[in-house]
């Protein structure tokens, strides 16, 4: 009985550390005028990340388009880590402001946060295209994403346009 408990013991412990560190992750979509608070909570990742983290002045990170986006907040266990947003813009859909904030990179967070939108965008005949900062160019083109034109500068920071191609991922 001693060793049929111990062979139950040593089979159930992987499973049970397994369970115990799993997260929940939660990725909500909102306005700003539906959800003040939720756009406070993305804008505060926004700030930390953009402004705070790579220089970007605080009036161009908040800017007139926020009133009118779809905006994102992913949270892990109730925190938030992460936001994005997007709009329509000449008869296109424009990726902006994606952000994970630098203690929760490299989890896919950002790429979970990509899926949630482009899965909300699925039904649009819009092209989808986003101004990718040359330091996030391999996560846009891993996620079906190709460059076009040249390179250029936004708030000082270097970018290039991309496209989506949804035959080009497994989002």
């Amino acid at each position: 009985m001693q060793t049929l408990i111990k062979i139950v013991v040593i089979l159930i412990r992987p499973l049970f550390s397994y369970f115990c560190s799993m997260k929940l992750i939660k990725i909500v979509s909102f306005t700003q005028t539906e959800n003040p608070e939720l756009f406070e909570k993305a804008l505060a990742i926004r700030t930390e990340v953009f402004v705070i983290g790579q220089n970007v002045p605080s009036d161009m990170e908040h800017d007139e388009f926020d009133k009118t986006a779809i905006h994102y907040l992913l949270s892990i266990d109730g925190n938030t880590v992460g936001a994005a947003r997007y709009r329509e813009k000449n008869n296109k859909i424009k990726l902006e402001r994606f952000a994970v904030l630098p203690q929760y990179r490299n989890e896919k967070l950002g790429q979970k946060i990509l899926a949630k939108v482009l899965n909300d965008l699925k039904h649009s005949e819009k092209e989808i295209y986003c101004h990718a900062q040359i330091a996030a160019l391999s996560f846009w083109s891993r996620n079906g994403f190709t460059s076009f034109g040249e390179n250029f500068f936004e708030a000082g920071i270097e970018h290039i346009r991309m496209r989506f191609d949804s035959k080009k991922t497994t989002i």
